[in-house]
């Protein structure tokens, strides 16, 4: 596995990410309204186009290593509970973001190694910017093809900033927030949030409520390789290829961080 963990896999990566962004805007860019309500929506045809991209990328430039994406419906558990190292992908990731056209989507790849994501590209195709990291390599931003080494910040500093979903704000949420004198809520869509966290801009993403492992796998990596973590209630790594691929509820933040711990 060692040899697939490197600069060059991460170069590899991050141009297939940015290949699946490029289609995923030309269908973007188009007027939804043309589009008859069908299975052939906006949506479908840019997550098609961008998983078809990317998986025929990677089985190019790593053809001994599976690949899961969000959809790969027909690999079942049986089919995957061995895979030592594979690709996790989500072609795009904030769908309601997609619609509604606020920019806020991402592709996600990532490669996981005995159930935990050891590199991760995540890339903002409507702002062009990459996000990137890997066990023992840091991570990094792109923008305007200027890279910059992102960190986690270690701590809060006038108040807390805080993570919550654009489309998904919960009542468990409402509550979980209520243990903080004073905090700043930003809501943000898709991986973005990990991101954030990442290169040290918030400092608190707290999910009290359902996601896959798709959607965090490659941002996870990102935000482990700048310094942070992403644990469960119970202070442990959220776990990759399990029988349920449904996540717990989890809380992004810089390692040392002490944050306040709820239950479902």
């Amino acid at each position: 596995m060692d040899s697939y963990v490197s600069e060059d896999t991460l170069a590899v990566v991050k141009d297939i990410a940015i290949k699946a962004g490029l289609a995923i805007m030309d269908i973007y860019q188009q007027d939804f309204s043309v589009y008859e309500k069908s299975d052939e929506s906006p949506l479908t045809e840019a997550d098609l186009a961008a998983h078809k991209i990317i998986c025929e990328q990677l089985k190019q430039a790593f053809p001994t290593l599976p690949i899961l994406s969000e959809e790969s419906t027909d690999i079942t558990y049986e089919d995957r509970k061995n895979w030592q190292t594979f690709w996790l992908v989500d072609p795009l990731d904030g769908t309601k973001e997609f619609i509604k056209k606020n920019d806020e989507f991402t592709v996600n790849i990532a490669l996981i190694d005995q159930g935990r994501p050891v590199l991760g590209v995540v890339y903002v195709p409507a702002l062009g910017v990459v996000y990137l990291g890997a066990e023992g390599l840091g991570a990094k931003k792109v923008e305007a093809g200027e890279e910059t080494a992102i960190k986690v910040r270690e701590y809060p500093k006038e108040q807390w900033i805080i993570l919550g979903s654009r489309s998904h704000q919960s009542e468990h949420m409402v509550s979980y927030l209520q243990l903080f004198e004073r905090y700043e809520l930003i809501s943000r869509g898709s991986s973005l949030k990990f991101c954030m966290i990442a290169e040290g801009a918030a400092d608190l993403y707290p999910r009290l409520g359902p996601t896959s492992e798709w959607d965090t796998a490659a941002a996870h990596a990102v935000v482990v390789a700048a310094g942070g973590v992403v644990n469960d209630k119970d202070g442990n790594p959220l776990r990759y290829n399990k029988e349920n691929i449904l996540n717990p509820w989890f809380f992004v933040h810089h390692k040392d961080l002490e944050i306040p711990t709820c239950s479902e």
